[in-house]
């Protein structure tokens, strides 16, 4: 398959295709872990881009290796928006959890 790719020049619109998913799906995400779990979840995104980075490295298709890194810190920034979605909460623009208890 990325011989495939390589082979018709098409790795550049395969990477941003997959980009714009990996980006795409991480939106629902924010939204969700805020809910359930509010700002505690960073660490979990922390963690998965920290493990991202390390795939990057340790693979050797160019393709792939692209993909963890888009996947990495498409993790990283997901921590910011999960701080920014808890301020989507607080002035009404996503609906607040009733099981959870919030500070503001």
């Amino acid at each position: 398959m990325l011989e495939f790719l390589n082979d018709y020049r098409l790795a550049g619109l395969f990477i941003g295709v997959c980009t714009f998913l990996i980006i795409g799906i991480f939106h629902p995400i924010v939204v969700k872990a805020e809910y359930y779990w509010g700002t505690k979840s960073w660490w979990i995104f922390l963690i998965l881009g920290i493990l991202g980075v390390v795939a990057s490295i340790a693979v050797q298709s160019i393709i792939i290796s692209s993909l963890l890194g888009v996947f990495a810190f498409s993790s990283f920034w997901t921590i910011k928006e999960v701080f920014e979605q808890e301020e989507r909460v607080k002035k009404g623009w996503f609906p607040k959890n009733p099981k959870r208890k919030y500070k503001f």
